[in-house]
């Protein structure tokens, strides 16, 4: 196997971007049916052969460190908690070579059991799906009665030393935009970092509408009926716009994708948990690194296919644009 010298030559795009956080989905499964992201009755799963191995996740996660620069390495789903053997793969990937920091996305079910064993593994930190405190309204949102559970994982992750605990929440008008400031007063008072999402035309159903999308504006403004904000300098290409809560060792977090977007400084890459490399989170086609992979090609070419991917990357996503087309895939099958 070819030997690349150190450190990596930079993976950049035809922008001049540099990338750096790789997204890796585990799998496309989930175990909750938020009604913005998928129908009641779930979606076609991708059958297992599909799946990248842990042995085919280890080697590209290598090549992503050794040789493109990748630095941190971001685990989603789907629901990645759902990925057996999870905390021996992270483990695999915190003894690689120039490992990256690790951290993981999940809606926090199952996160109780697992917290500990993830963190002895090597992973750092991770980031739970939130959206309301009143155990009616989550199971009206996500079709399961498990906000217990969620809140549960949360304790766990932060007794285990997974902080900062980030707290992902997607206000909807009319769904649970009433309690932006309720959620934020929780979160301050349980030590979580948490942080605000606009919501993104990548539900499987097609139904996504911007009207019914709360706005950075408008979720600042009811913070701001019960917190003084300051701004925090944002820092690299990190997606959320902070603020200093007065008064309080907090920050709490706006990520407007739509309104407000930060393609400018992307260094993301994402990669689905059958194999394909997307360089947007709105791409609409793919790099087939599972066929290379299983075809015999060696880390150069898997490298220069990378390398070709990102190359070609837009240089925003154009929601709200003439020229704005959805993906084919949904979130939960391109990982978060």
């Amino acid at each position: 196997m070819q030997q690349r010298p150190s450190p990596p030559r930079p993976l950049l795009d035809r922008f001049g971007r540099v990338h750096t956080d790789l997204r890796v989905s585990l799998t496309d499964r989930c175990n909750l049916r938020c009604t913005y992201c998928m129908p009641a009755e779930g979606l076609d799963w991708l059958p297992k052969p599909d799946l990248l191995s842990d042995e085919e996740l280890l080697r590209l996660v290598r090549i992503a460190t050794t040789r493109l620069g990748i630095r941190s390495l971001r685990l989603t789903g789907g629901e990645p908690l759902l990925r057996r053997g999870l905390a021996d793969l992270v483990g695999a990937f915190a003894a690689l070579p120039d490992a990256p920091e690790l951290s993981l996305t999940t809606n926090g079910i199952g996160l109780a059991r697992q917290a500990e064993p993830l963190r002895a593994a090597g992973l750092h930190r991770v980031n739970i799906s939130l959206d309301t405190l009143r155990r009616d309204r989550f199971q009206a949102i996500t079709r399961r009665d498990r906000l217990p559970d969620v809140l549960a994982g949360l304790a766990a992750a932060r007794a285990v030393g997974l902080t900062p605990v980030k707290v992902n929440a997607v206000a909807v008008r009319g769904v649970n935009d009433d309690e932006i400031t309720d959620l934020a007063v929780w979160a301050v008072e349980h030590g979580y970092a948490l942080r605000f999402i606009e919501s993104m035309p990548l539900d499987a159903q097609g139904a996504w509408d911007r009207e019914r999308m709360v706005t950075a504006e408008e979720i600042l403004a009811a913070l701001g009926t019960v917190f003084t904000l300051h701004p925090v300098p944002r820092e690299g290409s990190a997606p959320a716009e902070q603020w200093r809560i007065e008064g309080h060792d907090a920050t709490v977090g706006v990520i407007a994708s739509v309104t407000r977007p930060f393609c400018g400084g992307c260094d993301r890459v994402r990669l689905t948990a059958d194999g394909q490399l997307r360089n947007c989170l709105f791409a609409t086609d793919e790099s087939d690194l599972r066929a290379l992979l299983r075809g015999g090609a060696d880390d150069d070419r898997i490298e220069a296919a990378w390398r070709a991917c990102i190359a070609g990357k837009g240089p925003g996503h154009a929601i709200g644009s003439a020229d704005f087309e959805r993906p084919a895939r949904p979130m939960s099958a391109i990982g978060g």
